[in-house]
């Protein structure tokens, strides 16, 4: 517990040292570049350098909410509004350009944080490894570097608010040094998510906002639902007419053929009675394997966590399932809870190389909470993007090695419908871990 503490405190103390630096640096040259830039817009100047020097603040601001997501598990949305896709061009766009970003609510408070983040922020931040650096130093005090010190200084050396004139009061520094150790293993984590705190109180939207992000997020599902609605029509109809609709039309065929044949060639009708029974086995295969690709009969009568144990009975790589749930979700949470793990374990098995998958799957605080986490390579990413981990996304367990995202963007899709939300870890080397959460609740 004691090295887990340590260990804890010392990342604590580089987070924060890595967030002073980004604030002291970032935060101040893009405060006073956007400042100036801004100033320069009544001569001209302006027009032309606000947008760039906006777009890197939304960049900077944009890395923020990252680190906040993955050091301190807080979201903090953005809420940007549209930007027009072809804005006219010449002066008059340029104008236009610059007057919908200093319009947009979202952008303004990116250019208040960046006032915030460059002084409280960074007091916050910098406290972190401030603590362990100064106790340490205060051991190195009393361990005698106050002599020389004190030689330097013609007098005492103080160090906080102790006196160090010899070996009395450099043990105070030291006793003192120690203290301040004390308080960074149990402060430093607090500091750094005090920083983020600090960071999602300004950059959060508003009511206003938060309304606006949902309508758009709502507008954005229900179209995502309708071309998925569609195009699994489409699919139905292919399958249909394909495979069984085709057997079918042969087996009718054939029964045509006997009717003609069973008094002139018994023996060519049996065979041909022989292939209609064939065509109709076939035609009964594909019928159940089309109802399972629609709704698996086992997710119906038994509920999702026996519906994802049959779904790994069935993988080639050794899968583990372990399902806490006191009752079921609505049929369609658990129909998009059910697809958005097929296609994880899928691309698990297709592209991350893992030789085991294990799948969580539990209900708490009012969300179905899904993780299939795997040992393979690493490396997936959500719609192209190459980070390590994202926040959001369609779940697969992987995409490694494909660079393409396409499984994840589908599963985030299907549980954008929900309000679902996915997130994925996916360092290079693996494993890779995809957690699936869709608000719901059991019965």
């Amino acid at each position: 517990m004691g090295a887990m503490r340590v260990r804890t405190a010392l990342a604590a103390a580089v987070q924060g040292l890595a967030l002073a630096l980004l604030a002291l640096i970032g935060s101040v040259t893009l405060f006073v570049l956007t400042v100036v830039s801004i100033v320069l817009i009544p001569i001209g100047v302006g027009v032309f350098t606000t947008p760039a020097v906006l777009g890197l603040v939304r960049a900077h601001a944009g890395r923020r909410r990252l680190l906040a997501a993955r050091w301190a598990a807080l979201r903090i949305p953005a809420a940007y509004r549209p930007f027009p896709v072809d804005p006219r061009g010449g002066i008059t766009g340029r104008v236009e350009r610059c007057s919908l970003l200093l319009k947009d609510p979202a952008v303004r408070r990116d250019v208040q944080w960046l006032l915030v983040d460059m002084t409280a922020g960074a007091v916050v931040a910098v406290l972190a490894p401030g603590l362990i650096l100064h106790g340490v130093f205060g051991l190195l005090v009393a361990a005698g570097l106050w002599i020389p010190l004190a030689d330097a200084e013609n007098g005492p050396y103080w160090y906080a608010f102790v006196p160090v004139e010899g070996w009395g009061t450099g043990t105070l520094a030291g006793l003192l040094g120690l203290a301040l150790i004390a308080v960074a293993l149990w402060a430093n984590t607090a500091l750094v998510r005090t920083h983020f705190a600090l960071v999602g109180a300004v950059l959060r939207p508003g009511r206003e906002g938060e309304l606006e992000e949902r309508i758009g997020r709502l507008t954005e599902t229900r179209h995502d639902a309708l071309d998925t609605s569609a195009a699994e029509l489409r699919r139905i109809e292919r399958d249909l007419h394909d495979g069984a609709q085709a057997r079918l039309v042969a087996m009718g065929m054939n029964l045509g053929a006997i009717e003609a044949l069973v008094e002139k060639d018994p023996a060519r009708a049996k065979e041909l009675i022989a292939k209609a029974r064939e065509s109709s086995a076939e035609a009964l295969t594909e019928l159940r394997d089309l109802v399972r690709g629609i709704h698996p009969p086992v997710l119906a009568e038994r509920g999702l966590g026996d519906a994802v144990r049959a779904l790994a009975l069935r993988l080639p790589v050794r899968t583990e399932v372990d399902v806490e749930l006191a009752g079921r979700t609505g049929a369609p949470v658990e129909s998009a809870a059910y697809f958005a793990v097929s296609e994880a374990l899928t691309n698990a098995v297709k592209h991350a190389g893992a030789e085991r998958i294990w799948v969580d799957i539990t209900h708490a605080e009012g969300s179905l909470r899904i993780a299939v986490t795997d040992d393979g390579r690493g490396g997936a990413t959500v719609g192209g993007s190459s980070a390590s981990d994202s926040a959001s996304g369609d779940g697969s367990a992987s995409d490694s090695g494909s660079g393409s995202g396409t499984g994840l963007s589908g599963i985030e899709r299907r549980l954008g419908t929900f309000d679902g939300v996915l997130a994925v870890s996916s360092p290079a080397g693996g494993p890779t871990m995809v957690t699936m959460e869709i608000p719901c609740e059991l019965f």
